[in-house]
């Protein structure tokens, strides 16, 4: 029997940043097209060193219990053996700018 609590490592991008989270539950969801994350983790670390973009990340999920993330803002989700640090980056400019569509929705109509 595996007594292991599962963590994943989820990897997003929001408003030109790219966010990396750590989470104990990670599903589809009941919102269509949305990823829903939850009990978002924290590590307790020395008060001496702060990381200004964990303590941003705190902040900004102080009070959430659940957060839905677009499918399409997703760039990775990892379940990994033991939680990491949390943080929050700028997007590289060598990042490609090209996004993929919707799937849903009506497309165009074609005539023959």
């Amino acid at each position: 029997m595996n007594t292991m609590k599962k963590i994943f490592k989820v990897v997003f991008h929001h408003q030109s940043k790219v966010y990396e989270v750590y989470a104990k539950g990670v599903s589809q969801g009941s919102l269509y097209g949305f990823i829903e994350v939850e009990e978002i983790l924290f590590g307790e670390r020395s008060s001496v060193v702060v990381d200004p973009s964990e303590e941003s990340l705190k902040a900004e999920f102080k009070e959430v219990v659940r957060t839905y993330i677009p499918m399409h803002s997703v760039i990775r989700i990892d379940e990994v053996e033991k939680e990491g640090t949390p943080r929050i980056r700028e997007r590289e400019k060598d990042d490609h700018t090209v996004m993929p569509f919707t799937l849903n929705g009506k497309g165009p109509d074609k005539e023959a």
